[in-house]
């Protein structure tokens, strides 16, 4: 969910629409694989076919995928996303709708646990891959600062104006040696005294 070229912007509407499990799996496999059919998707992610045509044509109605022209033929009906990624306002958080706190809350935690997946994944295969990526080009690792909120903020901005900034770099679909990338930021507090919570400080 961090701020890069051609997001969409979650408000209250399309957060309830897209805040379910199934639904974020599609529009992500669309995002990172490109277009595809349900039949497609729903053999890739071990759905039936039923259901990835009904959550492919809320997310339609929402405007997260649309059709993709020029592909399938005859009643093959094939979607792509609308837009690379998604962006999630800070404001959702406090929404005083209990249905979009809910939301908000549920499409976080998914995002947690796609990261731990991948995470996992690359784990378990990380012997098949070439030597340059697995002994160079992979990073596992995490650091504690003292900031305040602002300070926060601030290395969050950088750190995605960093990763942006590589865009311009992205090597060509042809290019047999480069593969898609993926890299996770996250940026939280973390209580150090365990008797006291972050409501308690003076």
């Amino acid at each position: 969910m961090a701020e890069q070229h051609d997001v969409r912007k979650l408000d209250a509407r399309s957060l309830r629409g897209l805040a379910h499990p199934l639904r974020m799996e599609l529009l992500n496999a669309l995002q990172r694989n490109g277009p595809a059919t349900a039949s497609m998707l729903a053999e890739r992610l071990g759905e039936s076919s039923g259901a990835t045509s009904y959550h492919l044509r809320q997310l339609a109605e929402h405007g997260f995928i649309e059709d993709a022209p020029g592909r399938g033929r005859g009643r093959e009906r094939w979607w792509k996303a609308a837009a690379k990624g998604i962006q999630m306002d800070e404001t959702l958080y406090q929404s005083p709708d209990p249905a979009v706190r809910g939301a908000a809350d549920l499409l976080l935690h998914e995002f947690v646990n796609r990261h731990t997946r991948e995470l996992s994944t690359w784990l378990s295969t990380r012997e098949r891959w070439l030597p340059r990526w697995k002994d160079h080009s992979t990073d596992l690792s995490d650091f504690t600062l003292r900031l305040t909120p602002e300070l926060s903020r601030e290395l969050n901005g950088k750190m995605h104006e960093l990763i942006n900034s590589y865009r311009a770099y992205e090597a060509a679909e042809d290019d047999p040696e480069a593969e898609q990338v993926r890299l996770h930021t996250h940026v939280f507090p973390i209580a150090t005294d365990p008797k006291r919570g972050p409501d308690d400080r003076p």
